[in-house]
């Protein structure tokens, strides 16, 4: 993407009360086409260069696992690496990230994007997405990474029916005493429960983040800025 088109959304985004922006190069929809390291690294640098230029205070989230990308792009002026893999698609990322000193988002995922919609057969979902969490986190905390943040991975090798369960339980992952991100927004559980199109998803995004939010997320991953906010607020108004 163009570095002036992204300046302008991520001004946009903080206007309407975003403290992070994620950028990423890849996409990780079910099946999609995997960019090398290299084509990663390639087309998500101008990006990252530019916000930090234009932004300097901005925390800067670089969606990647690649470890060199984390690497570069951190020096570059990313502040968080966020890694869909937890450290499973490149061996050197967790040692990376902890040399960086930069907050690491976890995620819980089975496989890879290309082949994780067949891996999505649990016997207890919350039970196996916890137990995969303490062990990242262990392995976090021994490769020198100090905040770890984690994220279910809503969508990620699971069923519409896995999404809720994990929903309904997210407060479970509060045992590990880490903050607990929810990438909700306009996921196919939202459009496909409602035979909507994802255009049509802003409404049911928001009743998901505000259950999230109850469930005890402390961030909130999205894409429409304006709307997750003042969910945030009126939330916290009702909790006074």
């Amino acid at each position: 993407m163009n570095p002036a088109l992204i300046l302008g959304i991520a001004q946009e985004m903080i206007t309407d009360g975003a403290t992070i922006i994620d950028v990423g190069a890849q996409s990780t929809r079910p099946e999609s086409e995997l960019l090398s390291m290299n084509e990663e690294l390639d087309r998500i640098m101008p990006s990252i260069e530019a916000l930090h230029h234009s932004f300097p205070d901005l925390l800067i989230s670089v969606d990647t696992f690649y470890s060199k990308v984390a690497r570069e792009t951190v020096h570059a002026g990313a502040s968080i690496v966020n890694d869909i893999s937890g450290g499973m698609m490149d061996e050197n990322m967790l040692s990376v990230v902890g040399g960086l000193n930069v907050p690491y988002i976890c995620m819980h995922m089975k496989g890879t994007p290309q082949t994780m919609n067949s891996l999505a057969k649990y016997e207890d979902i919350v039970v196996e997405v916890l137990d995969y969490f303490i062990q990242k986190i262990d392995a976090c905390t021994n490769a020198g990474i100090k905040d770890i943040i984690l994220d279910p991975g809503f969508g990620f090798a699971k069923t519409i029916a896995h999404n809720f369960q994990l929903l309904k339980s997210l407060h479970s992952f509060q045992l590990t005493g880490r903050p607990i991100l929810a990438g909700l927004s306009r996921k196919s559980t939202i459009y496909k429960t409602l035979g909507i199109s994802v255009e049509e998803a802003l409404n049911g995004t928001t009743v998901m983040n505000t259950l999230a939010l109850q469930q005890g997320a402390s961030i909130l991953r999205v894409h429409d800025v304006k709307e997750a906010v003042q969910a945030i607020q009126l939330l916290e108004a009702y909790n006074k």
